[in-house]
């Protein structure tokens, strides 16, 4: 039986208030041996998603990071790119980031043009994302290789109107990122108001290091909750984090 869209699973997660919880792996931080311990983990935990990228990835090994996950496990694999061009055919979907918060035309549109060919010809899903980076409280890779300024963390209203915007502009969804090793993750008064002002899934992520604040951003609106340097240093969080996030309850 063919798969659902991962864009129309993401669709169901707003539509019906559940909540789904993926595992970031970067590339450059392991090995073969490393992914098959990851997929066990995520089986065992029953991760909904694994994103796979990084804002660098130096090393040339992403496709064999896909498959080697894809031998040990049936979790969908979908691409979260540094740039648009770090492209797998053996993905399930690409995150076709566009930077929305930020004034840097090559992240919002102009690295979109110069990989426009090679993603159309990769036959992957492309998801059309609005990225929006928000101040984690130090600063992260992302905001460093962005060449942005992130949202305020205490400017609620930004972030909502910049969702909006991007919304209106046709993305397909929104991401928020305080960035891989944020200091503070997203509010939840920035995601509850980003959350009720939209209407297309919301993705959340950076900074969350425990499963009480999985459960809080969940609660706050999140439809997808994103983890992945707080796994580096205790695998076993993985448990932990999918069990908060399925618990999740909405009440309208």
């Amino acid at each position: 039986m063919k798969r659902e869209s991962i864009y129309n699973q993401f669709k169901k997660l707003k539509q019906e208030s559940s909540k789904a919880f993926a595992v970031l792996i970067d590339p450059d931080n392991v090995d073969e041996k490393a992914i098959a311990k990851m997929a066990e983990l995520c089986n065992e935990a029953r991760v909904d998603y694994v994103f796979m990228g990084g804002s660098l990835v130096v090393t040339d090994h992403l496709d064999d990071c896909i498959m080697a996950f894809k031998k040990e496990s049936d979790i969908p694999v979908v691409l979260f790119p540094g740039s648009p061009a770090q492209l797998s055919r053996h993905a399930d979907a690409l995150l076709y980031l566009s930077l929305i918060s930020g004034r840097n035309p090559e992240l919002l549109i102009g690295q979109h043009v110069v990989s426009a060919p090679a993603v159309k010809a990769s036959g992957l899903e492309v998801i059309a994302t609005g990225y929006m980076v928000i101040d984690g409280g130090v600063p992260t890779t992302v905001s460093y290789m962005s060449h942005a300024l992130p949202i305020p963390a205490d400017k609620p209203d930004i972030a909502l109107c910049t969702a909006m915007a991007g919304e209106m502009l046709g993305k397909h969804i929104i991401y928020m990122d305080a960035g891989s090793g944020a200091q503070h993750p997203v509010s939840e008064t920035m995601i509850g108001k980003v959350a009720r002002g939209t209407n297309i899934p919301l993705i959340v992520g950076g900074g969350i290091r425990d499963a009480e604040k999985a459960y809080r951003n969940c609660k706050a609106g999140a439809d997808v909750i994103v983890v992945g340097n707080a796994f580096e240093k205790d695998p076993m969080l993985i448990k932990d984090i999918a069990a908060a996030v399925k618990s999740v309850t909405v009440t309208s």
